[in-house]
């Protein structure tokens, strides 16, 4: 399945880390499935019910993540936040980035709020249950799983799939990029999608 979309560098496989007092937590990265999909679901946000078919003509950024991983996520989200500080007012108008929390448990909306506001504007965060979690990280090719950290105050880490997907204001999944893909690359991408809407 993984030929319908674009990708636009290989996919890597990278390990980061972070050190929380005494104890190295480390995050690995996971591949994707090669039996995604993509397509409408519906998690929760701060707001209430969110579902992506509430962003139909809009260009939509996701990334799957928690808000304790140490490095990996960050820097994924400042990518997308760099490529979204290059668009004009009138642009961001037409394009939301949503990070997906595959961390329930941690991350409330509270959690979440205040994480996504770090980074950017634009971008919103969601979560739910774990089985409605599993749904949507299952149609997108998501793998992650918990990783117990002895000695640490966080407790587990989540490995996770670190891909950026771009959604086209259709609702239809159309590019992948793998982790630190440079912003310019994604911002392009946007673009082209904008323009293809008008």
């Amino acid at each position: 399945m993984l030929n319908r979309f674009l990708i636009f560098i290989p996919l890597l496989i990278l390990f980061s880390s972070a050190t929380s007092g005494d104890v190295t937590q480390t995050d690995k990265t996971l591949s994707i499935s090669s039996e995604l999909q993509g397509g409408d679901f519906v998690l929760h946000s701060s707001q209430g019910m969110f579902s992506l078919k509430q962003l139909r003509g809009k260009v939509v950024l996701l990334y799957f993540g928690y808000t304790k991983c140490p490095d990996v996520c960050p820097t994924s989200l400042s990518i997308i936040a760099q490529a979204l500080n290059e668009l004009s007012g009138d642009e961001l108008k037409s394009v939301q980035a949503v990070f997906v929390s595959v961390d329930p448990k941690r991350d409330n909306f509270d959690v979440l709020d205040d994480y996504v506001s770090y980074f950017h504007p634009n971008l919103m965060g969601v979560t739910g249950s774990e089985r409605e979690i599993a749904e949507v990280a299952k149609r997108y090719g998501v793998k992650f799983e918990e990783v117990a950290l002895e000695g640490s105050s966080f407790g587990y880490a989540v490995n996770h799939s670190a891909i950026t997907y771009l959604v086209t204001p259709e609702g239809e999944l159309r590019y992948l990029f793998p982790h630190e893909t440079p912003s310019f690359v994604i911002l392009e991408a946007i673009r082209y999608l904008l323009a293809v809407k008008h």
